[in-house]
């Protein structure tokens, strides 16, 4: 089971115990000490002598054969006297059973899967017998929390007059409910909670449902109901009208029930003493209605995950009584924060996560001391919560213990000093906003805190040594920041329940830098240790041996160039996720013991050398161990010790040999990389059971032969690379069935005859196709311009004849990011040379025809992709001219056209290509001058365009005709370099000019006008005794001061 469903039943069993918990007391304190004292508990009857009527007591025990009972609940239920019956309860005066208590409490430990089928054990279910109907007067009913398996509510429940509890919840009952439960007049608790979360193998069976609640008119003395996950879907007249006929409504659950309209007005509100509503979970899409303003004695309002919008109305400052508000993941509440809201000094639960609220956190959310939980996650809170936690810090008794603000990227500023006021605080999470600065040290006051999560911030400061002060932390997640600091064993001081640490910076620099000493025993017993991109070696950190409870290791990009020490796997027998990536670590990997847990080994990018290792887990789910130098061969029966593996890399190594036939009983398999090693021989026979296979990449090995036939049964895959290897054969025929295909990659082969049509026919979503350099011959298929997502074409060096279809002007009309959130590598051939890309592939679009016997014209068609950034058509018999229309290739990086046939004049707006880096148009019949300005003054190299006898003007040195002797003819830059001439002598002119009548002009009259010469010396002489009796002046006074 996930970790995401398992504490979704955390979740829920604490919902269903502490809210039926609370809503019994409600319900006893209603009812009176008369109905307290009229029922005998079962723990009473001890020493007390009470017959039940022989009625009755066959009548419980026919509704007892009725139930199958697997873990003998109902033992108890023998001898002359029910009233001692377990879950049997009779008014001590009259003896007459009037309470059938049969709710299962069982209680979780984990939600395993073992807990989750003890659970399905202690359930009751089988069918309920009428023989009830003979308990006359049965007042209390409870069968909740048990398991009857989809049937239907039984109609005689409703002729049960006495009742004044029923509790049928979380019981897997499914069908109408019966309008007969109308008739129970007396009815003040009605539970019919449908959700069926702790059944997983029921998740699909349907729900309760209801057509009409107009049974509800019959029910005047209702103080509690909950139809949560019922289906009211259909319901007419609307839901509101048929509440509203229930005056003594005090709680109303109506979560999850798909209601579709809420609203926005009501004539007059008859449940006006109701506390508690939850309409949360259902599609109403409306704005907020006003009238739940008028609900004064709601101490609980939860309407979140309904899609609602707009504003949060201002009049909800009137819910004075207000303890409990929840408006979470409704996405679409927007506008700023009410003032109001922080005049509800009673709230102690404010949940607004998970919406579109802008601008910052009112003052007056400072004045809300009896707040426990304030949650403002995923919304667009900007500003800086100084004011608030201020605001908070100075009540007398601050109660806040959970503050959730993360995923508000424009939230930010210093952490204010006030945070150690906090001392209730237990979950502090701020991450992914744009704090910054440094964690101050008041934050060791915080004696409460448990967890403190400030992953993805700006924090660019040094993080203080009183962390080590909070003794009750469990959890620590600081990764993904720009930290420059050095964290020593004061930091880990007193951190002695720690149980997380996650610790990283966004950086390439180590400001990051872990420094203890090497015999540094930590006082915490890590179950996560989690370290990316900061400085902890270039030893390997011994204190980890001492971290015996270790679920989960990762130490990747720290800086160990060190050995693993032996005798190092054997400290974590629990360890299910190990990760050493993006180090230097030297040696062979040592022995493993038994890991029966593990589920994930990544040792990849490291020094790693010897024979492959042998994996220590049948359970393990993912290998990789590429970019190392490791040797030797594959195990043998590696299908035997990875049953369960879903992913295994073992790319960029020094393996040889073949690959083991016994990789087709690996039935998970999704992910194979082999690529960069000395593999040999032919692929495995037997590809049959590897129907989950979505990627297989054995590029660059020496692999021979022919593809098995099995591999026909690979209709899961997405990505082919066979490339740079020496297989054989015509293009393989049952790629046809593989229409999932985005890369296929078989080039560097000996792969012959004509392409098949089908390829744009059936394989349609493909991304990027590369047969370069086998021998294929023949046409190019017009069916390729079906491959409208195509981004990387590459047929050059084969035997290809015939024009290029005009049609492939169709292509590329994909953005690639699926080749990208691959993260494989590929090669693709630009500028002559091959370059690998990896998760940048999206930004390459490129078709590379070169090297064929390709003839015919150059269709303008081709020039409409305006994403291409490579062009390579050169070494054919191409002829024509080049397409007048090439300037629309915007992104064009890279053009080669040599080494045909064409003519004619170069286009001149083959200048306006900005991004053109790389251009040959050498050997073929081009004439005319050659194209000047923009672009294509930086590709001045001559060789781009020699072969081509007719073409004249720079770079070559062949002079156009004319260019002396007609002004007009000359060469684009001729008239300009006249005209910067002409201008640069003025330019020069004008500065002589200048200098003389500006010089002359002061310097002139000083010396002729003796009377303006002596002013303006006397001028300088004053303001420069002036400066200095103002210095002295302000040193004398300064003197005096001291």
């Amino acid at each position: 089971m996930s970790r995401h469903f398992t504490s979704r039943m955390v979740r829920t069993e604490m919902f269903i115990s502490i809210s039926h918990l609370l809503s019994l007391v409600l319900f006893l304190c209603v009812l009176g000490p008369a109905f307290l004292g009229a029922i005998i508990p079962t723990s009473c009857t001890s020493n007390l002598t009470f017959r039940c009527s022989q009625m009755e007591k066959n009548a419980l025990l026919s509704f007892k054969e009725g139930l199958t009972d697997l873990s003998g609940r109902l033992a108890s239920w023998v001898g002359e006297d029910c009233c001692s019956w377990m879950g049997v309860g009779c008014d001590n005066t009259t003896s007459h059973v009037v309470e059938l208590d049969l709710r299962n409490r069982f209680q979780f430990s984990d939600y395993s899967n073992e807990d989750m089928q003890n659970y399905d054990k202690s359930c009751l279910g089988g069918k309920i017998s009428p023989s009830l109907l003979n308990l006359k007067h049965l007042s209390y009913l409870d069968l909740s929390q048990n398991n009857f398996k989809g049937i239907n509510i039984p109609n005689f429940l409703g002729s049960l007059e006495s009742l004044n509890y029923l509790n049928l919840s979380f019981s897997l009952f499914t069908g109408v409910i019966p309008p007969h439960l109308g008739n129970l007049s007396k009815l003040q608790y009605l539970d019919l909670n449908s959700n069926s979360v702790l059944f997983s193998e029921y998740s699909l069976v349907r729900t309760l449902e209801v057509k009409s609640l107009q049974w509800l008119v019959g029910l005047p003395s209702l103080k509690y109901l909950d139809m949560s996950s019922v289906n009211i879907e259909e319901v007419k007249p609307d839901w509101l009208q048929a509440v509203n006929m229930l005056p003594s409504l005090l709680e109303l659950g109506l979560s999850g029930c798909r209601l579709v309209t809420l609203p926005q007005s009501i004539s007059s509100i008859n449940f006006t003493f109701l506390t508690v509503l939850d309409i949360s979970h259902n599609p109403f899409n409306t704005s907020i209605p006003l009238w739940l303003s008028n609900l004064t004695a709601l101490s609980t309002l939860n309407i979140g995950s309904n899609s609602l919008r707009g504003a949060i109305p201002n009049v909800f400052a009137n819910l004075v009584s207000l303890r409990e508000l929840d408006l979470s993941d409704n996405f679409y509440i927007e506008g700023q924060l009410p003032v109001g809201l922080g005049h509800l000094t009673n709230l102690s639960s404010l949940d607004l996560s998970g919406n579109n609220i802008t601008g910052k956190i009112p003052f007056s959310f400072g004045k809300l001391c009896n707040l426990q939980k304030f949650a403002l996650l995923n919304n667009g809170i900007s500003g800086e919560i100084t004011e608030f936690v201020d605001g908070l810090s100075q009540c007398s008794n601050s109660k806040l213990e959970s503050l959730f603000l993360g995923f508000n990227r424009l939230l930010g500023g210093k952490l204010p000093y006030s945070l150690g006021a906090l001392k209730m605080l237990k979950t502090l999470r701020l991450e992914s906003n744009s704090f910054w600065g440094s964690i101050p040290d008041s934050i060791g006051n915080m004696s409460s805190l448990q967890e403190l999560s400030l992953w993805g911030n700006m924090f660019n400061g040094t993080i203080s040594k009183s962390v080590g002060k909070l003794s009750m932390l469990t959890d620590l997640d600081l990764s993904d920041n720009h930290w420059k600091c050095v964290l020593t064993e004061a930091h880990f001081q007193n951190l002695t329940r720690l149980s997380y640490l996650h610790l990283s910076v966004d950086s390439a620099t180590w400001s990051l830098v872990l420094d203890v000493k090497h015999d540094w025993v930590p006082p915490f017993n890590l179950s996560k240790a989690q370290f990316d991109s900061i400085s902890i070696g270039p030893n390997f950190p011994a204190w980890l041996q001492t971290q015996t409870e270790l679920l989960s290791l990762r130490l990747q990009n720290v800086g160990i160039s060190d050995t693993i020490p032996q005798g190092f796997w054997n400290s974590f027998s629990r360890i299910e996720d190990i990760s050493l990536s993006k180090n230097k670590i030297r040696g062979q990997v040592p022995h493993f013991q038994s890991y029966h847990l593990l589920y994930n080994l990544d040792l990849s990018f490291n020094n790693f050398d010897g024979q492959v290792p042998l994996f220590p887990s049948k359970m393990m789910e993912s290998v990789s161990l590429r970019e190392n130098m490791f040797s030797g061969t594959m195990p043998e029966n590696v299908g035997e010790i990875l049953p369960l593996v879903d992913y295994l890399d073992l790319s960029s190594n020094f393996i040889n040999g073949t690959i083991p036939p016994s990789i087709g009983m690996l039935k998970n398999l999704q992910i194979l990389v082999l690529r960069n090693n000395c593999l040999s021989g032919e692929l495995p026979p037997h590809w049959e059971e590897l129907q989950n296979l979505v990627l297989l990449d054995v590029a660059n090995n020496s692999i021979s032969g022919k593809l098995p036939s099995s591999m026909q049964f690979l209709s899961s895959l997405g990505w082919l690379s066979l490339g740079k290897n020496h297989l054989e054969g015509k293009f393989p025929s049952f790629l046809k069935n593989c229409t999932k295909l985005v890369n296929l990659d078989l080039a560097g082969n000996k792969f012959y005859g004509k392409l098949p049509a089908w390829i744009g026919e059936s394989l349609s979503s493909l991304l990027r196709l590369s047969l370069r350099s086998n021998i294929f011959d023949r046409d190019i298929p017009q069916q390729f311009c079906l491959l409208s997502s195509l981004q990387i074409l590459d047929l050059a060096q084969n035997n290809l004849s015939g024009g290029i279809p005009q049609c492939l002007g169709n292509l590329s009309k994909s953005d690639g990011k699926i080749l990208a959130s691959l993260n494989e590598k590929m090669s693709v051939f630009l500028k002559g040379r091959e370059y690998v890309y990896g998760n940048t592939s999206y930004l390459v679009h490129s078709i590379d025809l070169s090297d064929n016997n390709l003839s015919g014209e150059i269709s303008d068609n081709i020039t409409s992709l305006s994403k291409l950034v490579n062009m390579n058509l050169s070494m054919n018999h191409l002829t024509g001219k080049i397409p007048e229309s090439i300037g629309n290739l915007k992104n064009l990086e890279s053009l080669d056209l040599s080494r045909n046939k064409l003519s004619g004049p170069i286009p001149q707006n083959l200048s306006s290509l900005t991004f053109l880096s790389h251009l040959n148009l050498s050997f073929n019949n081009l004439s005319g001058i050659i194209p000047s300005g923009n672009q294509l003054q930086t590709l001045n190299d001559p060789s781009i365009y020699q072969g081509n006898s007719l073409l004249c003007g720079p770079p070559l040195s062949t002079i156009c005709p004319g260019e002396q002797t007609d002004p007009e003819a000359r060469p684009n830059g001729a008239e300009k370099n006249d005209e910067v001439g002409f201008e640069s002598l003025s330019f020069y002119i004008s500065l002589v000019a200048g200098f003389i009548v500006g010089f002359w002009g002061v310097c002139g009259t000083l010396v002729v006008k003796k009377s303006w010469r002596q002013a303006y010396f006397q001028t300088f002489d004053n303001l420069k005794d002036k400066i200095y009796i103002f210095i002295k002046v302000k040193v004398a006074r300064l003197t005096r001061e001291r």
